[in-house]
């Protein structure tokens, strides 16, 4: 029979609170659908602890001597499970916890936590619970403990800042720890009693966690897995236990106390072990990343100078490396928008890395450059390069993509990367600019129709000079690359005569002073026309120095020797020997062997000998010259 008291009253009073915290959180859960399931199961175990309550006041309570544990105190102790569970569904349902990382520092944490409350509050508890055979009476702080453990793991899972709704829960959790270490002494030494003031605890930390129920979710928070609180936490956690340990070897603890030590350093070493494999994992993404071209996945440029360092540690065995440059990409570009021209790239990098996947390395070195690293003999390399320039071509429906490519032979032509790579960028360039569709040819195509609309003779003087300077710049071995830049230096050696009067080109005697004058000035401003051109201003200084002297007489810098640029050494004689067999206004051009004739004669004083030399061996197997309209092209 039920006596109906104040202290009854009371006790009614407290599991109402509780039965109603668990409807406000099933009312939560029918308004938030996607925290359904979660504050379901919250109000579960909240509804089960009421029930525990309902047990306790009409049965247990009237019990002359009550058993230790009743049937409440399951009840009770089922509401932790339920609970637990609809705490971890918030966790998910507020997408925390994406890192394996906040689980561990959480983890770390609860048993930092757990062994600092095991030392300072349950230590009394344990020894009269043991003193009383009722070791049992630990599982309900325990389990309050453990989840306020949980609200730390949280935290760690928020970056260490809670929001209102896991701030009220730790709070709520902290209170029902206190009223349940309290109850546990209390019921062990025989002093519990319903009512009063010791339920105090349990209906704030029931109505808080009803309270928590309705606040709105904070802004999910954005957790460095890197940050300082990697070792800040673990490091803080560590020293919690040794601490404790040191106050159990002086105050001679319990086993609990002990094994929660252990457990904390347990999993402060697993939490470094984890970082020291998560920064591995870091460090090889990152140095990958650092060497991969993020949007073709080609090596970069830093991969491509390791590798290239690698292979020359293994000399003497022969590679090539060639440098490819796009031509036409940027009218793709403009044509069809930069996302087009990704694609492109990156099509074109992935079937450049097909083709020479056997026997090279394919990287992209930036825009629209890349590069190949091929292994074998310069025959070998060929190959590869023929394949890897078959590769990086396209064409479609209004456009066309071709390359230049340059290349460098290791360790004939190089014994250092930086060599190699410069070598190799310099041919490049030299075959994209001699190039028809390049921006120098365009220009030099533009100057030369211009002397020919203003001097056709000129024209076809200047065509002559160039195709000749090719052929003596090949004899005395110059390199491949620097054949285009001789040639157009040829070619427009004489541009600035577009701006000197008909009347001293087409005069039919000699010059006086004041027009030599005039004529000399025509490489200074051939010089100016061609620095306004980026791709021509190499040629510029060739053609500045085109009318200068072995022996220091010529103009417009009195150059003598090896200061004249070897190009315009070359220019000179090969312009010389055209101007004599050519027919002027004034005279008729001499016999070809007169004009070599006169070149010899020269030689030494007006004209390099040794480049006087290579032109007579590279025209005498020839029976006549031959004027082309167009130049040689390289």
């Amino acid at each position: 029979m039920l006596v109906w008291n104040g202290a009854l009253l009371d006790d009614w009073l407290l599991f109402i609170l509780f039965a109603l915290a668990g409807g406000f959180c099933a009312w939560r859960a029918a308004v938030v659908r996607e925290e359904r399931v979660a504050w379901l199961l919250v109000a579960t175990g909240l509804e089960l602890y009421a029930f525990g309550g309902v047990v306790y006041v009409a049965w247990v309570s009237s019990l002359q001597s009550p058993p230790f544990p009743s049937l409440a105190d399951w009840f009770w102790l089922a509401m932790y499970p339920w609970v637990f569970a609809g705490l971890v569904g918030l966790v998910r349902a507020r997408g925390l916890g994406s890192h394996a990382s906040v689980w561990l520092d959480g983890l770390v944490g609860a048993l930092a936590l757990a062994t600092l409350v095991s030392a300072t509050v349950f230590e009394p508890v344990w020894e009269q619970a043991l003193d009383a055979n009722a070791g049992f009476g630990f599982a309900l702080p325990l389990s309050d403990t453990l989840m306020t453990g949980f609200i730390v793991v949280v935290c760690a899972m928020q970056g260490w800042r809670l929001d209102r709704t896991w701030l009220t829960l730790g709070v709520a959790f902290l209170l029902l720890s206190f009223a349940d270490n309290v109850y546990v002494i209390k019921s062990i030494t025989d002093g519990w009693a319903p009512g009063g003031l010791l339920d105090l605890p349990y209906a704030i930390a029931i109505l808080l966690v009803a309270y928590a129920a309705w606040q709105p979710r904070g802004p999910l928070a954005e957790v460095d897995p890197t940050g300082f609180r990697v070792l800040a936490f673990p490091v803080a956690s560590a020293l919690v236990a040794v601490l404790v340990g040191i106050y159990d070897q002086l105050a001679g603890l319990s086993g609990v106390t002990g094994m929660l030590e252990s457990m904390t350093l347990l999993a402060v070493v697993a939490r470094l072990a984890f970082t020291f494999v998560s920064y591995r994992a870091i460090l090889a993404a990152s140095r990958r990343d650092a060497m991969t071209d993020l949007l073709t996945g080609l090596g970069n440029r830093r991969r491509l100078l390791e590798d290239l360092d690698r292979a020359l540690l293994g000399l003497p065995a022969p590679f090539g490396i060639a440098f490819f440059d796009l031509d036409g990409f940027k009218g793709y570009n403009d044509a069809f928008g930069h996302a087009a021209g990704d694609a492109l790239l990156v099509r074109l990098g992935a079937r450049l890395a097909g083709a020479v996947d056997t026997d090279a390395t394919a990287y992209r070195m930036g825009g629209d450059e890349f590069c190949v690293l091929a292994r074998g003999d310069a025959a070998a390399v060929a190959v590869t390069l023929e394949r890897a320039a078959e590769a990086l071509t396209e064409a479609g429906d209004g456009f066309a993509i071709s390359n230049s490519h340059g290349t460098a032979h290791l360790p004939d032509e190089a014994d250092r990367a930086a060599v190699a790579l410069r070598l190799a960028d310099t041919r490049m360039y030299a075959r994209k600019n001699a190039r028809p569709q390049s921006a120098g040819s365009q220009t030099r195509d533009v100057l030369v129709r211009v002397l020919d609309e203003r001097e056709p003779e000129l024209h076809d003087h200047v065509l002559d000079v160039g195709q000749l300077a090719v052929a003596v710049g090949r004899g005395l071995g110059m390199p491949e690359e620097s054949l285009p830049e001789l040639l157009h230096g040829a070619e427009l050696h004489d541009v600035g005569k577009i701006a000197l009067p008909e009347s001293i080109l087409r005069k039919a005697g000699p010059l006086d002073a004041e027009e030599w004058a005039f004529m000399r000035r025509h490489t200074l401003i051939g010089e100016r026309f061609l620095l306004a051109v980026p791709a021509l201003r190499p040629v510029a200084a060739l053609v500045r120095s085109s009318h200068e002297r072995w022996d220091g007489g010529g103009y417009p810098d009195r150059l003598a020797g090896e200061e004249i640029p070897l190009g315009a050494r070359i220019i000179a004689v090969c312009d010389a020997f055209d101007a004599m067999v050519t027919d002027r206004p004034y005279r008729s051009g001499m016999p070809r062997g007169a004009a070599e004739e006169e070149l010899m004669r020269c030689a030494g004083s007006q004209f390099d000998p040794a480049v006087v030399a290579a032109f007579l061996a590279a025209v005498s197997g020839v029976a006549r010259l031959v004027r082309s309209p167009a130049p040689l092209r390289i």
